[in-house]
């Protein structure tokens, strides 16, 4: 990292700052993701319940992975 930070004429500190400004909180992370829902509900009506969103989580995550090879 510190060999990008200076690539970009950065310390790390001032990378890893600028870096940090970039991150969603997990907060946002949540509300972003229910206007996601409210959007893809208004365009599509499709509303996967709890137990269907956490199956395609769980469903997501072993795909996730298998790509990276865990």
């Amino acid at each position: 990292m510190a060999a990008i930070a200076a690539g970009e004429g950065l310390s790390l500190r001032a990378y890893l700052v600028r870096l940090a400004d970039t991150l969603l909180t997990p907060r946002e992370r949540d509300e972003q993701a229910e206007q996601v829902c409210v959007a893809l509900h208004q365009w599509t009506g499709y509303a996967p319940s709890p137990v269907e969103q956490q199956r395609l989580d769980e469903d997501l995550d072993r795909r996730l992975a298998r790509a990276v090879g865990r």
